[in-house]
């Protein structure tokens, strides 16, 4: 019998010290250096994806992987059994909601329209089978750079749980789980005591229409990820004021952008009442970073005369990133607005464009090109590239899950109910 969502959430609320870490899906390496780890440390693994990750074809599917919610769940089910994992895993819609995907905000969408688009992206997520779906109404092209109105939030985020609940009925699916809240300042759940205000309201208008609580509300450590770099200053206290408040109310504080966090701070995670963190680009960097430590082997191996002749990853990758503009929304104050044409005159500037952004172009034609070609000169010396990546994917998560008291977890669960 495996364990639910809720029953991890119930016994680290319940005092279980420990945290559980949502991993953003990046890249196929990632996904089997997961299920890898999970089944040695006996772990849970929880997977967020955006809706610019994985979602339907009917929005242009996502960027990794090319990946439709079908496909996402059924190259995770075939990862599982290719590497034997019989534990727990669940798939997970982070930031599901109006004017999440990039285009629809860009392109000012009429709410209306991103309400309807929200819809129709859940109802996919339902039908392949999600297990968490995270309702996030914070995102609005018509209102940047100051709070969204607590009361909008609330209606949308009521609207949305209903809509879901209604369509999970109609067509006799399983139970969902869900997350709400946003990390985004402009969220206006900066604030404890708004954070408190924000759950028993919430809280109140689910229960009048017997609609489920939430799993997860999403609170302000004081994280923020910006370059390859966590700027954001964590805040002991505040997390576990918010704790203590998500405790109160039953539910898991779930902290978002924890990329990047040195070992002392991942360390306190459990003891603080940090239910679960999510982490994405900062995966994205460290599989990068790999290919890029490969790419110079290969290039030494080809001066010496060990292979005939290098690809050009490095140069192909470089221009992808830098031509896509991916890296925008994690740029500092000091880089916005720079023109390509400076980014390729600031070396330092273009190798943090790069390892912040490569994996968004991984499956850019000619990067697929140039990464085969490496990969076969590299083996044909004896090297194993892809083994080489997922090691170097899986030290990190593996780090996180020990920070977090993650290993052993599935079975502790399992014997506390």
């Amino acid at each position: 019998m495996k364990n639910t969502m809720k029953q991890y959430v119930d016994y680290i609320v319940n005092g279980g010290k420990s945290t559980m870490l949502g991993i953003g899906p990046m890249s196929p390496a990632l996904i089997q250096a997961c299920f890898e780890l999970g089944k040695e440390k006996d772990l849970p693994l929880m997977f967020i994806a955006s809706r610019n990750q994985v979602d339907a074809d009917e929005f242009g599917a996502g960027y990794v992987n090319n990946w439709d919610q079908f496909r996402f769940a059924a190259d995770l089910k075939a990862m599982a059994d290719k590497v034997g994992f019989d534990g727990d895993y669940f798939l997970c819609r982070d930031h599901g909601g109006p004017w999440q995907r990039d285009k629809e905000r860009k392109d000012h969408i009429p709410e209306d329209e991103a309400m309807k688009l929200a819809r129709r992206s859940y109802q996919i997520d339902m039908d392949a089978g999600f297990d968490l779906l995270h309702i996030d109404p914070t995102k609005d092209p018509y209102v940047v750079g100051k709070a969204i109105d607590i009361e909008l939030v609330l209606s949308r985020t009521v609207e949305l749980i209903r809509f879901c609940e209604d369509y999970r009925k109609a067509n006799s699916l399983k139970e969902f789980f869900y997350e709400v809240g946003t990390e985004e300042t402009n969220g206006g759940l900066t604030d404890v005591s708004a954070y408190e205000e924000f759950i028993i309201e919430l809280n109140k208008r689910l229960a009048a229409e017997s609609l489920p609580q939430p799993l997860f509300i999403v609170g302000q450590t004081g994280t923020l990820t910006r370059l390859t770099k966590n700027v954001g200053h964590f805040n002991d206290k505040q997390s576990a004021e918010l704790s203590a408040i998500s405790t109160r109310h039953g539910v898991g504080l779930k902290e978002h952008n924890g990329d990047y966090l040195p070992d002392e701070i991942l360390l306190k995670h459990p003891g603080l009442g940090i239910t679960a963190m999510n982490v994405a680009p900062a995966y994205g960097t460290i599989e990068t970073r790999a290919y890029l430590k490969l790419a110079q082997v290969e290039k030494d191996l080809a001066a010496k005369g060990f292979i005939k002749t290098a690809s050009d990853l490095k140069t192909v990758l470089t221009r992808e990133c830098v031509l896509s503009h991916k890296w925008e929304k994690w740029m500092t104050d000091e880089h916005k607005n720079k023109s390509e044409e400076q980014i390729f005159n600031e070396p330092d500037l273009l190798k943090e464009i790069l390892e912040l952004s490569g994996h968004y172009n991984y499956e850019k034609p000619a990067v697929v090109k140039e990464m085969k070609a490496m990969f076969a000169n590299l083996k044909s010396f004896g090297v194993e590239p892809e083994r080489y990546v997922v090691n170097k994917i899986k030290d990190m998560i593996q780090n996180e899950a020990e920070c977090f008291n993650m290993p052993g977890l599935t079975t502790r669960v399992a014997q506390a109910n």
